[in-house]
């Protein structure tokens, strides 16, 4: 019986040819753009959570408590020479220990206010500076006692590679320290807002101009996001233990608009997805109910025979299955195919100004997840079943009697 209704499905299918290739590829092109753009979703998704991870914050971050609402070297805290992050060394990146806090930065003609940030190059390839292009030189280790600076303040400034600037902050004392820097080199990040932000230069000659030995942050940065609540208590226990009386805080909650967006982005696929497929779900039943229409005596010859109910809800649920199980895989081959050739990236750079305050950089890489693919493919054939129900009602409702009389 099974074989003799799925006989009947493909034999209906072929039968109205020019009414199912259109519905094939309406389904098709629907499931193609589906996945498109979850691809889209997703890169937009990773991208911003790396920009956020990447800028200073990495994916958990060490403060003293109250340094968020007075961010100073008085809210530091120290750390030992051989400590190392207690997280699992496979999710383990790397860490750096740091000095940010605020102050003026003076040239001959101009001021501006900014983030002072003292660093240890060599640790610094978990943040955008490992990366970063820099016309000039780079700090070369924590005792240097130059200056990186962004290209954007460097215009502001009116100053170049090589000048003296002088820096105005708060020691550990409360009071103010002034000193001259040379200009090292200076940085072209992707945006100015980092570039207007942050100046840099190494974490022990900046500790003694502070008169201090502390930090004010660690930043630890992992090899991806945790995959599951167990590898996050994994690692927020680990810091927490050893930072008994600091705060341990992830990047979700150090940036809570690009965690809001990086939600915001899952939804969005499966609203994207309801949106295109509910619309395509008329269209089938439409021409399922079109074809239960068209087969009324073929239908009462069937239940004539002996046919049962739900042999008949069966063989229509099988026919739709079929059908959108065609279109959707016509459609994922096409969406691979259009990832494959965007596969590279999308230049954004016209929109710079608003792909910045998003927190995203100018080139918008898809990104491919085989489970957004499977989801896809699950819930179009659910959406498939669904939408035969209706028809399936129809067919059943048919009279053999009257269906063979007419």
């Amino acid at each position: 019986m099974m074989k003799t209704i799925l006989q009947l499905s493909i034999r209906n299918i072929f039968r109205y040819r020019r009414r199912n290739l259109m519905l094939f590829a309406a389904i098709a092109v629907a499931v193609a753009g589906v996945s498109s753009m979850n691809t889209l979703i997703r890169g937009f998704q990773l991208d911003m959570m790396d920009t956020a991870v990447s800028n200073l914050t990495g994916h958990w971050k060490v403060h003293a408590p109250g340094y968020r609402d007075d961010p100073s070297i008085q809210r530091g805290f120290y750390l030992s020479g051989d400590f190392h992050p207690d997280v699992p060394e496979d999710l383990l990146l790397g860490w750096a220990p740091r000095i940010r806090i605020p102050a003026v930065i003076m040239s001959e003609r101009e001021n501006r206010g900014v983030q002072l940030v003292g660093v240890d190059p060599a640790a610094e390839y978990i943040s955008f500076l490992g990366e970063v292009p820099v016309q000039g030189e780079r700090l070369v280790d924590a005792e240097d006692r130059r200056l990186l600076i962004g290209a954007e303040l460097a215009r502001q400034l009116n100053t170049e590679i090589g000048r003296r600037l002088v820096v105005i902050t708060q020691g550990a004392d409360g009071l103010n320290r002034e000193r001259g820097f040379r200009v090292a080199g200076i940085y072209d990040a992707q945006g100015t807002t980092l570039e207007k932000i942050f100046v840099f230069s190494g974490l022990a000659g900046l500790q003694t101009m502070l008169d201090s030995d502390a930090v004010t942050e660690v930043s630890i940065r992992l090899t991806g996001q945790p995959q599951n609540p167990a590898e996050e208590s994994a690692v927020q226990n680990g810091l927490s233990s050893f930072f008994v009386d600091l705060d341990v805080k992830d990047w979700q909650a150090l940036e809570p608009q690009a965690a809001a967006m990086f939600l915001f982005a899952d939804g969005a696929i499966y609203i994207w997805f309801v949106l295109m497929m509910s619309a395509l779900t008329f269209g089938l039943v439409n021409t399922l109910v079109a074809s239960v229409m068209e087969r009324v005596k073929e239908l009462g010859m069937l239940r004539a025979l002996g046919m049962r109910k739900r042999l008949v809800i069966f063989q229509v649920v099988t026919e739709s299955s079929l059908i959108m199980a065609i279109g959707v895989l016509v459609g994922l081959s096409l969406g691979y195919l259009v990832f494959l050739v965007i596969s590279d990236g999308i230049d954004l750079s016209a929109f710079a100004e608003g792909v910045e305050l998003a927190g995203m950089s100018t080139t918008l890489v898809p990104v491919l997840l085989w489970s957004d693919f499977a989801l896809v493919a699950y819930m179009s054939l659910i959406l498939g079943v669904l939408a035969s129900l209706y028809p399936a009602w129809r067919a059943v409702k048919v009279d053999p009697l009257e269906a063979m009389r007419g």
